[in-house]
């Protein structure tokens, strides 16, 4: 029987566990995917940490981990067109996608390109398209600077991309570990930690013009204060915090039109998705600690064999 690597309840590493489990069958709009790549990010343990996703259900269980995934399709729900079994497509599954099989939603489901890797394409529907929909939600204009926290992880690194590529600046706040790399992708570097709102006044003496938040808590609270705009603050990292600060969530778009176009991005080389590693699925455990440590640069993969 196919495998999948779920949590068994809400905690830590402990209620992690391989198990067996049927084909999923796909519903009406979806899609049956026999998955040879899926991205980690860090809502993938914070959710088996207890989060819940706003206007989302509590979560039952066992509950496969994983938010974005790549593969083939192999079988097709009613009341879908525009997909063939055969098709190579990528999205955000409804049944996780640390699996050997998961259920993707044509709304939210695209093609993959001809020159685009599982792998890559795996890592766009939650990191590159969140960093897409932030500077899109944002709107700066050439010249102007914006402050990211995080921007060494999935969605920084991603950001810090597309931000650069309208002709505006980019401080990357990030570890010292991460300083060549975050530098290597045209931002000026800050090191996190105690002491960066003064780094940040140092490197930006005329202030920032926004902040795009992935890290959330004292990084958030640190940098908020550098804004004469609260508004131009928004955060996919601590959400709650930054509206309390005056600013706001990332706007997901959350659609097919959007990961097409991140797909195109990286096909014409715009973008890079900076995959530093990818684990099989028997390692889904490792990739994830990979994660939730906070050290790993880019994106971190797990890859499934056809």
């Amino acid at each position: 029987m196919p495998k999948a690597y779920v949590f068994t309840r809400n905690g830590g590493p402990e209620v992690e566990a391989f198990i067996e489990q049927d084909v999923p069958v796909p519903g009406p709009g979806e899609l049956l995917v026999a998955v040879r790549a899926a991205g980690v990010n860090p809502v993938d343990w914070k959710l088996r940490d207890g989060y819940v996703r706003p206007g989302s259900e509590p979560q039952s269980f066992p509950a496969v981990f994983g938010s974005e995934a790549a593969g083939v399709v192999e079988g097709i729900g009613p009341d879908v067109e525009g997909f063939a079994i055969g098709d190579e497509v990528f999205g955000n599954p409804v049944t996780g996608g640390y699996a050997e099989y998961t259920l993707l939603p044509v709304a939210v489901t695209a093609h993959k390109p001809a020159g685009l890797s599982f792998t890559d394409a795996a890592v766009l529907p939650v990191a590159a398209a969140t960093a897409y929909d932030g500077v899109r939600q944002l709107g700066l204009a050439p010249g102007t600077t914006l402050l990211i926290t995080g921007a060494g992880g999935g969605v920084g690194t991603a950001a810090v991309q597309l931000a650069r590529r309208g002709g505006v600046h980019v401080i990357g706040v990030a570890s010292a570990a991460k300083k060549d790399f975050v530098e290597s992708l045209g931002a000026v570097h800050i090191e996190s930690g105690p002491g960066l709102a003064d780094r940040v006044r140092a490197a930006a003496p005329d202030g920032v013009d926004a902040v795009f938040d992935l890290a959330g808590g004292d990084t958030l609270r640190a940098v908020a204060p550098l804004l004469a705009a609260p508004a131009a603050l928004i955060s996919a990292g601590g959400k709650p915090l930054a509206v309390e600060l005056g600013g706001a969530p990332v706007a997901r778009a959350r659609t097919a039109a959007v990961l097409d176009e991140v797909a195109n991005l990286v096909v014409t080389g715009v973008l890079r998705t900076h995959v530093n590693r990818a684990y099989p699925l028997t390692g889904a455990g490792d990739a994830l600690r990979a994660v939730e440590d906070g050290h790993s640069l880019g994106k971190t993969v797990i890859e499934v064999v056809a």
